[in-house]
């Protein structure tokens, strides 16, 4: 057969086969098509729509400036009497009306001041290997002059400060409501007494019945009020009280409890008492291991050691929980020695000095460590 008469032979690839691994190859990628024509906005075009879009942000700005004044005088004007919800509401209302003031004109000022007068050519940023050298830092410098330039910062004056003015009056609302949930008496003081005193009866918690020494037997665990407590109205303040004055009584071993010569009067038959209260953050401790003797506050794991005075063995707290000295009466039931000998709670700072040396005889080193 003829050169002409013979089909023509298929045409050939050479096919390059690289060793990647795993990795897939991508033949068939697109080009990139860059960024799309800048559009120019009205703002750019403009002088007159540009100062017009100036004076919008400044007006935002000076509107959250005039709504965290608002809420401030809200709060403090509009009072909320005991019993009446409907003061309640219209403290609520405006205050929550002038915290949104202040927001919102901060958020929609910074939004029109970005969209319309900041910089709204499209870039590109390509990725890279975060450095440390001064080439890096002098680059960072250049950027940071750059975005100012750009926005305007320094040289919009009026949207400048308006604006430093708006952020500066946000937060007041919040320093002036966080700092009036405080007691207003002297914050040491407020935690440092309690309803305990001598005399006082041991009640379960939340019945108020007394209990008597014979009924803690070895491992159980009660959860305890002082007496009084179940005669105190919610209105006269029965939550704050029992969040200072929350014990929980256990019985261990005589052999187990190793008491300081001090305390030696402070249980009794092998009885203690101790704040329920978390010396960590003020958490409850409520949660008893009977075989170790040991109490766990449930919120970050702090242990104590009932048989060592409730020493710290694990967990954030630094420093063990108050001990309540108690005895019996003369028809058994458990009573209180006298109030707690030191603040219950968290350890803060101004703590230091308030433990009853009288009660307590403790030496410096502890003195200072239990503060």
């Amino acid at each position: 057969m003829s050169a002409e008469g013979q089909s023509a032979p298929a045409e050939q690839h050479e096919v390059a086969v690289y060793d990647r691994g795993a990795a897939v190859v991508q033949a068939d990628a697109f080009e990139n098509p860059g960024l799309p024509p800048h559009r120019p906005r009205q703002t750019d075009l403009h002088p007159v729509k540009e100062r017009r879009a100036e004076r919008q942000v400044v007006w935002w700005f000076l509107l959250s400036m005039v709504g965290s004044v608002l809420a401030i005088i809200a709060y403090v004007a509009v009072p909320i009497e005991s019993g009446d919800m409907g003061t309640v509401r219209f403290n609520n209302l405006f205050l929550g009306l002038g915290i949104a003031l202040a927001l919102l004109g901060v958020g929609f000022g910074g939004m029109h001041w970005a969209r319309q007068l900041m910089s709204s050519h499209e870039v590109v940023e390509e990725r890279h290997l975060s450095r440390g050298s001064e080439k890096t830092r002098a680059r960072a410098v250049e950027i940071f002059q750059l975005g100012d330039e750009e926005s305007g910062f320094s040289r919009r004056s009026l949207i400048r400060n308006t604006l430093i003015g708006a952020i500066a009056l946000v937060p007041l609302p919040a320093v002036v409501l966080f700092r009036d949930l405080a007691p207003a008496q002297d914050a040491v003081e407020a935690i440092s007494n309690t309803m305990w005193k001598a005399g006082s009866r041991l009640a379960l918690d939340p019945t108020g019945t007394p209990i008597r020494a014979t009924d803690v037997t070895i491992g159980s665990a009660f959860h305890v009020i002082p007496e009084e407590l179940k005669d105190l109205g919610h209105d006269e303040g029965y939550l704050d009280q029992k969040a200072l004055a929350s014990v929980l009584l256990v019985r261990v071993p005589l052999d187990r409890l190793n008491e300081q010569p001090a305390r030696a009067g402070w249980s009794y038959d092998g009885i203690v008492a101790y704040s329920k209260i978390c010396t960590h953050v003020g958490c409850p401790v409520a949660l008893y291991e009977q075989q170790t003797h040991h109490l766990l506050c449930p919120c970050h794991q702090s242990t104590f050691d009932v048989t060592n005075h409730a020493k710290v063995i694990f967990g954030p707290a630094k420093r063990p929980l108050p001990q309540l000295p108690i005895t019996v009466d003369d028809e058994g039931f458990l009573i209180a020695q006298s109030d707690f000998t030191e603040p219950i709670g968290p350890s803060f700072f101004e703590r230091l000095g308030h433990v009853d040396p009288e009660h307590v005889p403790l030496s410096a080193a502890e003195l200072e460590t239990r503060a």
